[in-house]
């Protein structure tokens, strides 16, 4: 056993028991870096278990590790262990995208090999990392003489949580899902058994302490989800399709993705974690310089609203010149060529934008469109285009496509309606990865499972859906409530990047809401939403309306100046279920987002953060107003330093942003 600290020095077995935690014949412990969080695994009668406790609290009692195979039956009966290998990992690395640009990787990590006593004595490497800010192991599956491959039927992880913890989790009734819909918070004693839990699910603990389950680094395996058995949690991986009984099938060697879970007594510690990131493998791409994230158009969202013109609207040069002309305009980065009026840009014998016919052909435009002028002009006019199509349109012809999109000069896709987790759909995602990187190609996922960190190992995946979002502002009499921008921000972005259908600028009250298909309104204030692009993390954040709904209204210079990739990300205070404020630093300038639920209120934000000097700060906030009239606000620019806490003032589902600067000495 060693410490292995990759800044500085190998250090010897004696200061590893004192530091990493005493090693007995059949258990480990193992402790955080700040001592902190302790991860307990013992063997006993020939089985495997795990207890994690958070500052002397006992969060996840002995809790069983099993794996049932469709040959071999259950592994985690009659085991040996072998003796454990422990080091220790201080490291910075560098992200391309993400919510930090350099983050240090400090954690503890053990490798606990078991292996059964009879025949045929297979091998499986339980390996666990223990980092401040939370838990994470993996099943792992070594090369060995008589075990070459497996088809394992179920992944047996449970967490037996102390006491009754309150859940808010996303409830689904089968696999096959888009991952998007409205989020339960209840005792865990009163979740019905047997009934799916998506992740991340959040519970929150006595004493204000939090622990999001979730995994990382979901490669060449199947999604997890949890469900509730007699009391216990425990993991269901998504089957292969056609069938119910095959989970995984896999050539050793081979591991399973990490189970992790974030902990902490301070909420904002979980939303400023790069764990999932740091679970995942460097990126092997060489030449990085092609991924450019920023901010796109998404027409379909407002409906494929033209002005009058002369032009006819649809999928031609024309209607796309006139988004391209707008983000040249204001400088933002990408327009998504889509279609129109429900039908795709590109040839298909299947109506509407979900279907897919035998001979629909992502790689060859409809006849009205001649997709390399477009491109052509927009890159004469500093815009780049990205393309959005069905999943099955395109994966039957992935290198034909590809390699079409790059003569054109595309810079990247919406894939959508995927829809599934299991391994093929997992493998095929990753494939589409790999090939759109050899084509200098970005990737935005929709109807997808939440990410695991992949941003780290494929930084040309800009953003992930899988988020019950504004499109719903389309078609749902509700529509999407500040409450629930807040659920959002709690569960589903703790696994990282959210597309989120951004930038209604209608905005309406819950007397004056109404859904329509054009125009959409948006529940929550016009700073309410100006905050969304701080509070989430999307790597390509998109503006969905029209170009009339921006021009010349208030707060959009705001979404022309908002970065979409960041170098620091901090939370000076947020409150689950009421109110969260992200403060995201991009170079030397500090952007501050709150939002708010549904009632108004009053927060103080210290801005303790920024380092020493003097800044100039443009403030967006509520209207005095704003409760009647959404869309109105305020907008200041005053000087502040970090000694200085900001009152704010938010209307009910309000919002404000700041930007601040480094003040320049004349």
């Amino acid at each position: 056993m060693k410490i292995v600290n990759r800044n500085c020095l190998l250090v010897g077995l004696s200061i590893l028991l004192m530091t990493a935690g005493a090693v007995a014949q059949n258990s480990v412990k193992l402790t955080s870096p700040d001592g902190n969080l302790v991860f307990n695994f013992r063997l006993s009668g020939g089985s495997p278990s795990y207890s994690v406790a958070f500052k002397g609290k006992l969060l996840v009692d002995q809790s069983s590790v099993q794996l049932e195979f469709k040959q071999g039956g259950i592994f985690g009966e009659n085991l040996s262990m072998e003796r454990p290998e422990i080091e220790t990992v201080d490291e910075n690395f560098e992200l391309v995208v993400g919510k930090a640009s350099l983050v240090r990787n400090h954690y503890r990590e053990v490798g606990i090999s078991l292996r059964e006593k009879d025949s045929p004595g297979r091998q499986v490497v339980i390996r666990a990392r223990v980092f401040n800010d939370g838990v994470a192991f993996r099943y792992e599956f070594p090369e060995q003489k008589n075990w070459s491959s497996y088809v394992l039927t179920e992944e047996l992880t449970t967490w037996k949580l102390a006491g009754n913890p309150l859940v808010r989790t996303l409830f689904r009734d089968q696999f096959v899902n888009d991952h998007e819909g409205l989020y339960t918070t209840l005792p865990l004693a009163d979740v019905k058994e047997d009934t799916l839990m998506d992740l991340p699910t959040l519970f929150e603990f006595p004493d204000n302490i939090y622990m999001a389950i979730t995994e990382a680094a979901l490669i060449d395996y199947a999604g997890m989800y949890l469900r509730k058995e007699d009391g216990v949690l425990k993991s269901t991986l998504s089957p292969l399709p056609g069938q119910a009984e095959e989970k995984v099938k896999a050539i050793l060697p081979h591991r399973s993705p990490w189970r992790v879970m974030m902990i902490s007594d301070r909420i904002g510690d979980l939303l400023e974690s790069n764990i999932i990131a740091s679970l995942n493998e460097p990126t092997s791409i060489k030449d990085l310089s092609w991924i450019q994230p920023g901010k796109t158009t998404f027409h379909w969202w407002n409906g494929d609203i033209v002005p009058d013109t002369t032009f006819a609207p649809g999928a031609n040069f024309e209607f796309n010149k006139y988004y391209i002309d707008f983000c040249a305009r204001n400088k933002i980065d990408f327009h998504a060529v889509i279609g129109y009026g429900g039908f795709s840009w590109y040839k298909s014998d299947s109506a509407g934008y979900g279907e897919v016919g035998p001979n629909t052909d992502a790689s060859q435009p409809v006849a009205s469109l001649d997709m390399k002028q477009i491109c052509d002009y927009a890159r004469e006019q500093g815009v780049g285009i990205h393309l959005w199509v069905n999943w099955k349109a395109l994966y039957p012809r992935l290198d034909k496509a590809f390699a079409q999109y790059e003569e054109w000069g595309v810079r990247g896709l919406m894939v959508d309606f995927l829809n599934r987790d299991d391994q093929e759909m997992v493998n095929i995602q990753e494939e589409i990865l790999k090939k759109a990187a050899d084509h200098k190609l970005y990737i935005q996922f929709h109807g997808a499972y939440k990410p695991t960190g992949l941003h780290r190992t494929y930084p040309n995946e800009f953003t992930r859906e899988g988020a019950y979002n504004y499109e719903q502002d389309k078609w749902n009499e509700k529509g999407v409530s500040p409450e629930h921008d807040l659920n959002i921000v709690f569960t589903r972005l703790l696994a990282g990047a959210t597309d989120y259908h951004l930038g209604g600028f209608r905005a309406a009250t819950k007397e004056t809401f109404i859904n329509r298909y054009t125009k959409p309104l948006v529940l929550g204030t016009r700073c309410h939403m100006l905050a969304m692009y701080v509070v989430l993390e999307s790597y390509l954040a998109s503006l969905c309306d029209y170009p009339e709904a921006y021009e010349e209204e208030p707060g959009f210079e705001f979404l022309i100046q908002v970065p979409t990739t960041w170098d620091e990300t901090i939370v000076p205070d947020a409150a689950v279920d009421q109110y969260a404020t992200m403060a995201r630093r991009k170079g030397a300038d500090w952007y501050i987002g709150s939002i708010n639920n549904s009632e108004p209120r009053t927060i103080r934000v210290p801005l303790s953060f920024l380092p020493e000097g003097s800044y100039e700060a443009t403030i967006y906030s509520d209207a005095t107003d704003a409760a009647e009239h959404p869309n109105r606000l305020t907008k200041e620019i005053r000087s502040v330093s970090n000694k200085e806490v900001i009152t704010i003032q938010m209307a009910p589902g309000g919002g404000q942003v700041m930007w601040i600067r480094k003040k320049t000495s004349s």
